[in-house]
């Protein structure tokens, strides 16, 4: 008789796929490129994922339904995820991400070994929606030290890790997947395009329609994401777009469909203040997009100002001289791309990324 030895990962903190954020991005890549090594289960929640409990495509998903009062969903799911995997579960590793689920790290130890991957735990306090609950964030940090291993997505967070909390995190980049066929679009005008998951006001959606009010933009603009995540910067956001020709599309979750809208772009604007490292703009690159982003760290250390082009983090001024140079200068802009998507195939591609996963995954033993 043939037994499946493979080792057994759960993986909380994701929330749900197929992603559209991108920590779920990171987890749903290893996943898809480790899967034929380890018997993944992924703990989801219905807010966040069309999927209902079961098996999809060789992962098996546990999914929580939703809890009413938003404000707790994450926490909730966190816990439910947490005494479900130490009752009923019986996995040989937890593969955790966010350090803000670090406090189930105690909790889990009862019977598991714990990694942990963080994405942005440096910056959360720059997020206004978390600013509120930095305390929250910070106490948890140093509990990152009880895990077997933590790796973090930047060299930025990986310094400050050490620094602050000497927390010693390994870096392993994200990476894509090269996306060959994409969708086309029946698009006969030019457009700037802007996509976060979520639009809140750390991604600068509004320095961006202020910048392009400013130069008199009349070309047509779109914008992916989710609207609703803050009423008082949803309004702002739509005052300012009834002076621009705006259209407001949604979050998009067929991912061939946002990068062929990416893709086909004139431009790609990304203006966030704090990031980790910023899937959304690795698979702008990946399509050979022309990126204009912010100037933060974390966008730096993955592209040189000949791979794309940078304005001053915030600044609105910038960003408009930046979007005219854009246009006066386009062949320049083209140029960037292609070294762009170079340095997506040979560094950050996910086959050889996944690796380092790999490799931290199978340091722990089989659950005796």
């Amino acid at each position: 008789m043939i037994t499946n030895t493979n080792k057994k990962i759960a993986v909380i903190g994701l929330k749900g796929l197929p992603a559209f954020g991108g920590a779920a991005a990171v987890g749903e890549n290893i996943i898809e490129n480790l899967k034929d090594k380890f018997d993944f289960t992924v703990y989801s929640v219905s807010s966040h994922t069309n999927f209902v409990t079961g098996n999809y495509d060789g992962v098996d998903h546990i999914v929580f339904k939703k809890t009413p009062v938003g404000k707790f969903n994450t926490l909730i799911y966190y816990l439910r995820s947490a005494l479900h995997a130490l009752f009923r579960g019986n996995y040989d590793l937890i593969h955790l991400h966010h350090s803000d689920a670090a406090f189930l790290i105690p909790l889990l130890k009862l019977k598991y070994k714990v990694v942990v991957t963080t994405h942005g735990a440096h910056n959360l306090d720059q997020v206004d929606e978390w600013k509120g609950f930095k305390w929250f964030f910070e106490w948890q940090i140093p509990i990152l030290k009880k895990a077997e291993k933590v790796t973090c997505v930047s060299k930025v967070e990986k310094k400050w890790l050490w620094d602050s909390y000497e927390v010693d995190a390994i870096y392993i980049p994200n990476g894509i997947k090269i996306t060959k066929s994409l969708q086309s679009l029946n698009k006969t005008k030019d457009y700037i395009f802007f996509s976060a998951g979520r639009i809140i006001k750390s991604k600068g959606l509004d320095n961006l329609l202020n910048a392009l009010i400013s130069l008199n933009y009349k070309g047509k603009l779109y914008v992916a994401g989710n609207l609703d995540q803050n009423e008082s910067y949803k309004q702002i956001i739509l005052k300012l777009a009834k002076k621009l020709d705006v259209s407001f599309i949604g979050l998009i979750f067929d991912k061939k469909n946002l990068l062929s809208y990416i893709a086909h772009s004139k431009i790609f604007v990304y203006p966030s203040y704090a990031e980790a490292m910023s899937m959304m703009l690795l698979e702008a690159a990946s399509v050979g997009a022309k990126i204009i982003c912010s100037d933060i760290p974390e966008n730096k250390d993955v592209f040189n100002d000949d791979e794309v082009l940078y304005f001053k983090t915030g600044d609105i001024d910038d960003l408009a001289e930046k979007i005219q140079y854009s246009f006066d200068n386009y062949p320049v802009m083209i140029e960037k791309s292609e070294r762009a998507y170079n340095n997506m195939k040979i560094n950050h591609d996910w086959k050889n990324i996944s690796e380092g996963y790999l490799k931290i995954f199978n340091q722990f033993n089989h659950l005796q």
